[in-house]
This record gives structure tokens, C-alpha cells and sequence, in this order.
């Protein structure tokens, strides 16, 4: 009998170029760990939002925005309630820091750049 692969979640994330860099070193299955001044790291439940926050903060303050889709275990992502940062659409989950390995661990398959912006 042939085990059914998890059911999964798409998050989107949208990242600089310092951080994807360092998601291409962890050949695209993991997030890096934050920096002391990052105590959460913020998935997004939308495109449309990560769009937003990757060419109109990304491009500006880091000189490139992407926009990454991955797959996390549903089953695992029921521990963090989806937090609404602003609008209907305005959607994100919130992982304490200390949690990123786990959370990594429940990653499926690779993490993929979809949009890039520039200025």
C-alpha cells in the first residue's frame, strides 16, 4: 500500500537578494536563520501582497525584489494562525525565529523564485 504524500500549503515569500543568495547556498530547501533584529519570519499567504512587498520595499531598500513560492505541510501550519497585517488580502504567518528549522523540516520540495523586479 502506497503512502499519499502530505497535503500542502502554498506561502509565498517575498526576499532581497542578501537572502535569496543564502537560500541558493541551502540549495533551495530552507530558509536562512534570522538575524538577532529578526525575531519572525513572515510567509505570505497571497502573491498578490508578496508582489507588493517585494518591488515596492525589496527594490528600494535592497536594490532587487523576488518573489519565492514554496510548499509547506498543511498539517504543520495549523500552529501558526494567519495573521492579517492591514487589508482582506493583507495575510501572513508568523514563525518565532526558533522555530524556523522545524519549520524548514516540513518544507516539500524546493523553495522557486517566480517574479523578479528591479529598478
Amino acid at each position: 500500500m502506497t503512502s499519499r504524500p502530505p497535503a500542502t500549503t502554498t506561502l509565498w515569500r517575498p526576499t532581497g537578494p542578501k537572502e535569496l543568495d543564502l537560500v541558493r547556498e541551502l540549495e533551495w530547501r530552507a530558509w536562512p536563520p534570522r538575524l538577532p533584529e529578526q525575531p519572525i519570519f513572515y510567509p505570505v499567504l497571497n502573491e498578490d501582497y508578496a508582489v507588493r512587498i517585494a518591488r515596492d520595499w525589496n527594490v528600494k531598500h535592497n536594490g532587487a525584489g523576488f518573489v519565492t513560492r514554496f510548499e509547506v505541510e498543511s498539517d504543520f501550519l495549523r500552529r501558526y494562525p494567519v495573521q492579517r497585517a492591514g487589508g482582506e488580502t493583507i495575510l501572513e504567518l508568523w514563525v518565532p525565529a526558533e522555530e524556523l528549522d522545524e519549520f524548514n523540516a516540513h518544507i516539500v520540495g524546493t523553495i522557486e523564485v517566480v517574479r523578479e523586479f528591479h529598478p
